[in-house]
């Protein structure tokens, strides 16, 4: 999720009722903590609590490093990513490419555990590939270590994000450790993060794509799980004052020319569930230079009597 999980949609998804949100990933590598990406992802201390920052890298000695920096920066969680399918990540032996190395697992786990007294997460896949799903084993280590809760993405490395998660392996390590397990991977309703978590007996849900353009699954989720209620899509005001209000935070947190391209892919998400009625309004949006004009051309979609304007409900 990185790229997308940025301050202004973190804002947003806690307005909308998740319980915890996890920041971008940040490289290990402090060196190159000085590119435009790495200092817009650093600062923590002034965001709510509690503040999970998650890390990536494959040294340990790096990661724990990286891991103290953080938590000097405002951290109150450290989540370590060994889940990302990334080709970028894992060819630089990072994310899920080091679910084939055990030992050097292991010895990620220990030396930021050691490194910081916050606690310290874990994010992984079900294994490296189809024939070698070592979750559970992974898990096992994990909790032996330290790690003081897991999320588990129902696929293996090799699977990225093709066909269907599976839940199987998920239950196998619930069943195996006594931290919290949230389940991950192709939840995108309250009614599916109710089946999983009968499922797998995880303590928790983790949403990501789901998320991109219907940041009200959190609401959803939380009012069902808590209160056996089923809500109704948000209403077309409700949507437009969010929208607004993302469009806004995109725009005071990059500037105004990175802020209105980053912008585009957002909105896109929000369209991207209607693509036929709604094309040619994204296709208005991304050609758009400017904050204002980007906010004029979200009020006339919702007030200018346009019917597509339905169709984001």
């Amino acid at each position: 999720m990185a790229g997308v999980t940025d301050r202004p949609f973190r804002r947003l998804c806690r307005q909308m009722g998740a319980g915890l949100v996890v920041s971008e990933m940040v490289t290990a590598d402090t060196r190159l903590w000085h590119t435009r990406k790495s200092q817009q992802r650093l600062p923590h201390a002034d965001e709510p609590e509690p503040r999970a920052i998650q890390i990536a890298g494959g040294e340990p000695e790096m990661l724990a490093e990286a891991a103290k920096a953080n938590v000097a920066l405002g951290a109150q969680i450290i989540d370590i990513n060994m889940g990302c399918p990334a080709k970028k990540v894992c060819k630089k032996a990072a994310g899920s490419a080091l679910l084939k190395d055990e030992a050097l697992v292991a010895d990620i786990l220990k030396a930021v555990v050691q490194s910081v007294d916050v606690p310290v997460t874990l994010k992984i896949r079900t294994g490296w590939a189809r024939h070698a799903q070592n979750g559970v084993h992974i898990a096992r280590m994990a909790e032996d270590i330290g790690i003081q809760a897991l999320a588990v993405h129902g696929r293996t490395r090799e699977d990225k994000f093709q066909g269907e998660a599976e839940y199987d392996t998920i239950a196998e390590i619930c069943q195996a450790v006594s931290i919290p397990v949230l389940a991950n991977g192709d939840i995108d309703s309250a009614e599916k993060a109710r089946e999983v978590l009968d499922y797998t007996g995880a303590k928790g849900v983790m949403i990501g794509r789901a998320a991109q353009g219907r940041p009200w699954i959190f609401r959803e989720i939380r009012d069902y799980l808590t209160l056996g209620i089923l809500r109704p899509a948000p209403e077309n005001d409700e949507i437009y004052a969010l929208m607004q209000a993302h469009l806004q935070g995109l725009h005071d947190c990059y500037g105004d020319f990175m802020g209105v391209r980053i912008a585009r892919k957002h909105i896109g998400w929000y369209l991207q569930q209607h693509p036929q009625s709604l094309s040619h309004w994204r296709a208005g949006f991304n050609r758009l230079e400017t904050p204002s004009s980007q906010l004029e051309w979200l009020e006339h979609l919702f007030h200018s009597g346009a019917p597509e304007a339905r169709a984001l409900a």
